[in-house]
């Protein structure tokens, strides 16, 4: 699923800066209930959520979607 493989994506970038969820939510201006259902693949978030996450975490939006496709999708 999509949504989870992007929830683990981003919790890998997230706990490289040493942040905790609350942390990182707050950096965001995002709910951190939120934020924590995004990294556990419970929500279908926004193209501008992604971006915002992106942001926060200091790198490209490819870059996110690089790291599902060689390290959480190779079944597909």
């Amino acid at each position: 699923m999509i949504q989870r493989d992007f929830g683990l994506a981003v919790k890998n970038y997230r706990k490289q800066l040493g942040l905790s969820q609350e942390k990182f939510a707050l950096s965001i201006s995002m709910d951190r209930t939120y934020y924590a259902s995004v990294e556990a693949g419970k929500r279908n978030i926004s193209i501008q959520n992604i971006d915002k996450i992106a942001k926060g975490l200091d790198i490209a939006l490819s870059d996110l979607f690089k790291y599902m496709e060689e390290h959480v999708i190779p079944t597909r």
